[in-house]
């Protein structure tokens, strides 16, 4: 049996298996059945959790979900990023004819076929992208959905011996010097405290034997931290939300509205002038937003008329109303659900599939909306040391 990308750790009595994967790579679901089937672990562990383990073990639900819930919950930023990433990772799948995570599937299905008992053994995922977004920092927001973006829309391709080259300890090592500069916080949320989450649970796993199916970045980390002991709880713990953005969300609209009417006390044409550039601001970029998203028009008038209100308030959003507006007139159908995990593999899929187009007109409005709010509560800051 081939022994590259397999790292074997002992752990006191128990023989720890690693197999370093790509998760799309053809070699890497080759070589975890192999390995399972040869080794006959007692457990077999995945990096997975439960959010991701159901939706591969399950399929795609797209035909129950309710666009309308999806925007009442707020997630439709959330699940643009979830489908554009995927997007990304189902391209170089189909490059390579396998399925997107197929090493994981198949450790899932091996470890039925030789009775091991599976280990869920990554953190939720929900959590990890909380201590992500808590730690970065605005700039780092900004710089991270830029690099998103790019990879996303990117149509590099890579030679699958390029994807395995990526395997090799020296070629990690290298990749991961490059992510610290880049993102030097990033890395602790994503990488080092995963690594150190996936080898606890990989410690506690029944048995005496254990094979783990790990993408290849986390084989350093893990060999490292399994000899060491971590809190589960701890790295579970979802970051405190920063009372600042909320309180910044607040006292804009309260300036904006203050100083409109003390302007309309002390110069009602003024006043008049500020209103109207508050509403042409807000309300044209939110609308430019919702057409560039291919809106309906009454979407995109809906955008219009709900942004300069929408920007006063912040737990309400112009995009929601738009993005209702269109679902209401375009309303997805069974079919659109069916084809959009193929729709996403396009930039123009986007577009075309209703669904990600009513996703694309909330988030695009919305970015509008808050770029309306700034110019416009510049120009009503002007107008009000124009005429005090």
């Amino acid at each position: 049996m081939e022994e590259q990308n397999i790292t074997r750790v002992q752990v006191n009595d128990k023989e720890i298996i690693l197999i370093g994967t790509a998760h799309v790579s053809k070699h890497s679901a080759e070589q975890v059945k192999e390995v399972i089937e040869a080794e006959q672990p007692d457990a077999v562990c995945i990096e997975l959790d439960e959010q991701r383990y159901q939706s591969i073990s399950e399929g795609s639900k797209w035909t129950d979900t309710n666009i309308f819930h999806i925007i009442k919950e707020k997630k439709a930023t959330l699940l643009l990023m979830n489908l554009a990433i995927s997007s990304f990772q189902k391209r170089m799948a189909k490059q390579f004819g396998i399925n997107a995570g197929q090493e994981m599937i198949q450790g899932i299905e091996s470890a039925k076929e030789v009775g091991a008992e599976l280990v869920l053994a990554d953190r939720n995922i929900q959590t990890t992208f909380s201590r992500i977004w808590h730690g970065v920092g605005f700039w780092g927001k900004a710089k991270l959905m830029m690099q998103v973006v790019y990879s996303i829309f990117s149509n590099e391709s890579i030679t699958e011996e390029e994807l395995e080259k990526m395997k090799s300890q020296d070629m990690l090592d290298s990749m991961l010097n490059d992510f610290t500069e880049n993102f030097p916080r990033l890395k602790v949320p994503l990488i080092d405290e995963r690594d150190q989450y996936l080898s606890q649970k990989i410690k506690e796993a029944p048995g005496k034997k254990v094979v783990a199916v790990l993408g290849a970045a986390h084989v350093p980390g893990i060999t490292k931290e399994i000899h060491k002991d971590h809190d589960l709880n701890q790295l579970r713990k979802q970051p405190p939300k920063s009372k600042l953005p909320k309180l910044i969300g607040w006292m804009i609209p309260i300036l904006i509205i203050a100083l409109i009417a003390y302007t309309f006390y002390a110069n009602p044409s003024a006043g008049a002038q500020q209103t109207i550039s508050w509403v042409l601001w807000n309300g044209s970029f939110s609308a430019l937003g919702t057409a560039l998203a291919l809106g309906h028009p009454l979407a995109i008038l809906t955008a219009f008329v709900a942004a300069p209100i929408t920007s006063l308030n912040p737990l309400i959003a112009a995009g929601w109303f738009a993005g209702f507006a269109q679902a209401l007139i375009r309303k997805p159908k069974v079919s659109d659900f069916e084809t959009l995990s193929e729709d996403v593999l396009h930039v123009k899929g986007f577009w075309n599939n209703k669904v990600t187009r009513i996703l694309l007109i909330i988030v695009l409005a919305n970015i509008g909306s808050s770029l309306g709010t700034v110019i416009g509560g510049a120009d009503v800051i002007r107008l009000f040391f124009e005429n005090i």
